[in-house]
């Protein structure tokens, strides 16, 4: 009597097994870059709304710009009637909702940045205060 169970051999599992791992392999790096470039479309999305903020104070105040006497409050408080909700936190960098003024033209990152953001009084320019590159390998953050 000849009887054969209908089960999958050790070499079938293996094999299984090896495929799956190659596409895991071939997956991963796809999944990671997917979640750098949510990242890099959030900053960029915070920037326009923070920029339209300095935008629409400037509108109602004459064109003055915000203030910005210290890193936490006073730029903040101007335009927290712009933005919905609380100020951002840079997800990058010191990872923050402090922001640095600056007056110098054009505006750059800091080397070892003391706050996530970067802000010139002068010319209203704001960027995430970091030189650390984007997803995309290229573009330094503070270039969004």
């Amino acid at each position: 009597m000849n009887s054969r169970r209908n089960a999958f051999t050790l070499v079938e599992l293996v094999v299984v097994i090896m495929i799956l791992g190659i596409l895991a392999a071939v997956a991963a790096p796809k999944l990671l870059n997917t979640s750098k470039v949510a990242t890099d479309n959030g900053l960029r999305q915070t920037l326009s709304i923070v920029r339209d903020a300095i935008e629409l104070y400037a509108a109602e105040n004459g064109g003055n710009l915000p203030p910005c006497a210290d890193a936490t409050s006073s730029f903040q408080d101007a335009v927290k009637d712009y933005i919905r909700g609380t100020f951002p936190k840079s997800p990058v960098g010191t990872q923050d909702k402090n922001v640095t003024a600056t007056t110098t033209d054009p505006v750059v990152a800091d080397a070892t940045p003391a706050n996530s953001w970067k802000y010139n009084t002068v010319t209203g320019e704001f960027i995430i205060n970091s030189a650390a590159l984007s997803g995309d390998g290229i573009t330094a953050y503070e270039a969004f």
